[in-house]
């Protein structure tokens, strides 16, 4: 097993990773900006290296400076988290070139489905079902209005390099395409430096499932089941729960083989996701994108497979077999993770501040992967995730009751939160059915 290893992220997460490490007596190191350094992760390291100031470009994403307090601490690994670095083809070649081991997909798996056009073409070629779409970025906007024009209106105006949710818009007639191609163009060259944008068909009733997937180090790539992510505002997840209620055994079984068949394609390696949107009515799914890195939604799989995927990241990273039998993997009961944001919980605008207030629900069931504790300030600098609520039952109705009293237990005071807006959630006919979309939350407000 590794030895030490540096945790290249901050809040939540880093200090979820740095909980395996201890567990597994690997000594685990962490990196922070200035702005960060009294938070959780950076006392509860073994050791912790300053990077550099609240800025993520001159901090989270400085490779030199975090390669140079690899070398520093003499760490053997390092563990990119999500977000930031995580999917850098070029950073995980860095990293690898520094004599380093890299905690998650090579190198050549990132960079092939990094591309979303790209990602789609070779999806199509090894028969997983992909959207009608454009298979190569459209050029300027009169061949945007051309694929439009033949995969036919609404349709989805997105950028080739993005994600997360971000660098999206939908377009129902050539009007909107020609203000929103505009709009994502501009978006995607200024976020990520690059303007390729890719069309395809939009579905005004659509569900949000994905598949998580684990390449071992023998080669094989399995599938621990699905995530519902449905729940979304702005296209960016708040809800996430497994197995999801809109899956029967028999699409189970499709989805899975296809998210296998997703990451035999490019032979991959480590933890990954296959992002797929599943039409309710015809029960049709497509290919939507690969998430080359760790989810933040990852901890409702590991409650209903009863694995620690952290620890099979580093062992996969090692060369070691998995903990668990690759040929028994079975759900068992009811997984739900609430997003806890620094946010209106009505216009889900970022509300940043000092924490004067966090008391965390317990109990059977009930645990909470944090970023902050009381005193520490939620600055404006990064995503506003603080905590992640996460809830299991042998039930999906025993689940959302005890997802009810967590948050009606979970205290927190300074910062605007979107504990009230769970609480109207969990309380509402749509979602307690089971049968929702992505437009739940629109419809609420």
């Amino acid at each position: 097993m590794i030895e030490s290893l540096l945790v290249a992220n901050r809040g939540e997460i880093a200090r979820r990773i740095v909980r395996t490490a201890k567990k597994l007596g690997i000594r685990a190191i962490v990196v922070h900006s200035e702005a960060d350094a009294g938070l959780p992760f950076v006392t509860e390291a073994d050791q912790a290296v300053c990077v550099g100031p609240a800025n993520p470009a001159l901090s989270y994403r400085n490779v030199e400076a975090i390669l140079a307090a690899a070398k520093d601490t003499g760490a053997q690994a390092i563990h990119p988290g999500y977000g930031f670095l995580s999917e850098n083809a070029d950073f995980a070649r860095t990293v690898e070139a520094s004599g380093l081991i890299w905690v998650g997909p090579g190198a050549d798996a990132i960079s092939a489905m990094g591309d979303k056009i790209n990602a789609r073409n070779l999806m199509a070629a090894a028969g997983v079902p992909v959207a009608p779409g454009t298979t190569e970025p459209a050029a300027d906007l009169d061949a945007a209005v051309a694929a439009a024009g033949e995969i036919g209106y609404p349709v989805m105006v997105k950028a080739a390099a993005g994600g997360g949710g971000m660098g999206m818009g939908v377009a129902t007639d050539e009007a909107g395409l020609r203000t929103e191609y505009d709009k994502v163009r501009s978006f995607a060259e200024r976020m990520f430096g690059d303007g390729s944008v890719l069309i395809e068909r939009y579905f005004p009733r659509v569900r949000h499932v994905e598949v998580q997937i684990l390449g071992l180090a023998d080669g094989r790539v399995v599938a621990l089941g699905e995530r519902e992510c449905s729940v979304q505002r702005r296209n960016q997840k708040l809800v996430e729960e497994s197995p999801s209620p809109a899956v029967s055994p028999e699409l189970r079984s499709r989805f899975l083989a296809a998210a296998v068949r997703a990451g035999e394609a490019v032979n991959y390696r480590n933890a990954g996701t296959v992002e797929c949107l599943l039409d309710p009515t015809t029960g049709e799914f497509f290919f939507l994108e690969m998430n080359t890195r760790l989810q933040v939604e990852h901890p409702v799989t590991e409650y209903v497979y009863g694995v620690d995927l952290v620890e099979e990241q580093l062992r996969v990273a090692a060369g070691l077999a998995p903990t668990f039998d690759p040929d028994a993997l079975a759900p068992r009961g009811h997984a739900i993770e609430l997003r806890i944001n620094a946010e209106d919980p009505k216009r889900f605008l970022p509300g940043p501040g000092a924490i004067t207030t966090w008391n965390e629900p317990s109990g059977s069931g009930v645990r909470v992967d944090s970023g902050y504790v009381a005193g520490n300030t939620v600055t404006p600098f990064y995503d506003s995730l603080m905590a992640k609520l996460i809830v299991s039952g042998a039930t999906r109705d025993e689940a959302v009751q005890r997802a009810k009293a967590a948050v009606a237990q979970f205290e927190i005071a300074g910062p605007k939160n979107n504990l009230p807006f769970f609480a109207e959630l969990l309380e509402n006919p749509e979602f307690l059915s089971g049968d929702y979309d992505t437009g739940i939350v629109s419809r609420m407000r």
